[in-house]
């Protein structure tokens, strides 16, 4: 029988430290914190969605439920590391904040912590999106998180720290996780292209790159979008910019020619030619701001090739 398909973004999920894209001082502090034995009761990952959160706090765990644990280098093989790559572990537990988020989901939490690990070394309790919880779960909580259990570590996500209880985040150690540079995002785009045999070109992956607002995750479900096009024939930068909706570089030019001549009935004409392939009236003026702001950097630069 033919395996299920498994899309880019979880396929590729990073499994260990070394596999982590673009975060790099948060992977030395906590190596150092595992080397050295100095594992904090709580953590806050914080930072836009795609960047890493959530992968980060399971090889986290994974590195200090090992079987070979606490290392830097989860064997992937024991039962503790299997049971977290599939999520299925009573040591390792993932809560979804924002569909658990009343004060009955936290009294059931502060229940689950009483129990001693049964595999691992620690029961881990990774919050995603713990901005979620009510301010009454949050309070619910405190107590918890101020003198936890002994071998009991809660791991909190969000993409919106600010929303999160003063109170909580004094009690964890606080990582702020940045948005993946475009080079990098293009790196790892085209190492998984080249194994995945996806003939894509060096635009095409900057394309990609450049609109996912430094989303690791983002760019590789869109890889994985056009990635049955790249079998036969390459996949450039037009293809790519038709998908996300984007207006190309020709027709902007034309736009605006159409606009310095002052000539209003092909101004009218090209929108409309352009509105009637699907683009919303948004998403034309975006591009144009965009197309616009290019323009004068290029006409106002000493050196237009550094712009470029």
């Amino acid at each position: 029988m033919e395996q299920n398909y498994l899309p880019l973004f979880r396929k590729y999920r990073p499994q260990s430290f070394k596999d982590v894209v673009g975060q790099e001082s948060l992977v030395k502090a906590l190596s150092n914190a595992i080397e050295l034995n100095r594992i904090a009761n709580a953590y806050l990952f914080c930072g836009p969605r795609g960047t890493g959160k959530t992968s980060t706090a399971r090889i986290l765990a994974k590195s200090l439920n090992c079987e070979h644990g606490p290392t830097l280098e989860p064997c992937q093989k024991c039962a503790s590391c299997i049971d977290i790559t599939n999520t299925s572990g009573l040591d390792v537990i993932e809560i979804d904040a924002a569909s658990n988020r009343g004060i009955q989901d936290a009294k059931e939490l502060i229940s689950q912590v009483q129990y001693a690990p049964i595999n691992g070394k620690y029961k881990i309790f990774i919050i995603d999106e713990v901005h979620m919880l009510s301010n009454d779960a949050f309070n619910a909580l405190l107590k918890t998180f101020e003198e936890p259990p002994k071998n009991v570590i809660f791991i909190l996500a969000t993409t919106e720290p600010h929303k999160v209880l003063e109170t909580i985040v004094s009690r964890c150690q606080r990582f702020d996780l940045r948005r993946i540079t475009t080079d990098d995002i293009i790196k790892r785009l085209r190492e998984i292209s080249d194994i995945e045999n996806i003939k894509i070109n060096d635009d095409a992956l900057f394309t990609i790159a450049k609109n996912v607002s430094g989303g690791l995750r983002d760019s590789l479900a869109l890889l994985d979008q056009v990635s049955i096009l790249g079998v036969k024939d390459e996949i450039d930068k037009d293809l790519i910019e038709e998908l996300l909706g984007k207006i190309n570089f020709d027709v902007l030019l034309n736009l605006l020619k159409n606009i310095n001549e002052e000539n209003i009935e092909q101004t009218l004409i090209s929108v409309d030619k352009i509105y009637i392939k699907g683009n919303e009236p948004r998403n034309l003026a975006e591009n144009f701001i965009e197309f616009l702001r290019n323009v004068i950097l290029v006409l106002n630069s000493a050196n237009p090739a550094n712009i470029l």
